[in-house]
């Protein structure tokens, strides 16, 4: 496990129950950049696109929102905050097989919070 992600974890763990904003700052510090082309678009295909793209319909969703897709940063910077709040934290949602690492969470939360495709 790499440094960042050590201290990005400690530092979350540090903050849990406190000011979001503090513990984004303490994430953001000192991370690597992570974006749509260094992971979010390959992480997003192989964890969300599944049930969360615009050309899957019906059942194949598996209950999820039709409107709701990820196949571009347009589409990830409406849904950030959804995204988020079900996908990172201590108890993640989604996907709702799970699979996904620690390390990669991490790096989700990391990429919306720090480095957001709608570059707020």
């Amino acid at each position: 496990m790499t440094r960042w992600v050590v201290v990005a974890i400690v530092a979350m763990s540090a903050c849990n129950g406190g000011d979001s904003e503090d513990t984004d700052i303490l994430i953001c510090d000192g991370a690597p950049t992570i974006t749509w082309d260094n992971f979010g678009q390959g992480f997003l295909t192989e964890n969300c696109q599944t049930c969360h793209g615009s050309n899957v319909t019906g059942d194949d969703r598996n209950f999820a929102p039709e409107e709701v897709h990820f196949d571009t940063e347009a589409d990830v910077a409406q849904w950030k905050d959804l995204m988020l709040g079900v996908a990172t934290g201590p108890n993640p949602q989604m996907p709702p097989e799970g699979g996904v690492s620690d390390e990669d969470r991490l790096k989700l939360k990391i990429w919306l919070t720090c480095f957001p495709p709608d570059g707020s």
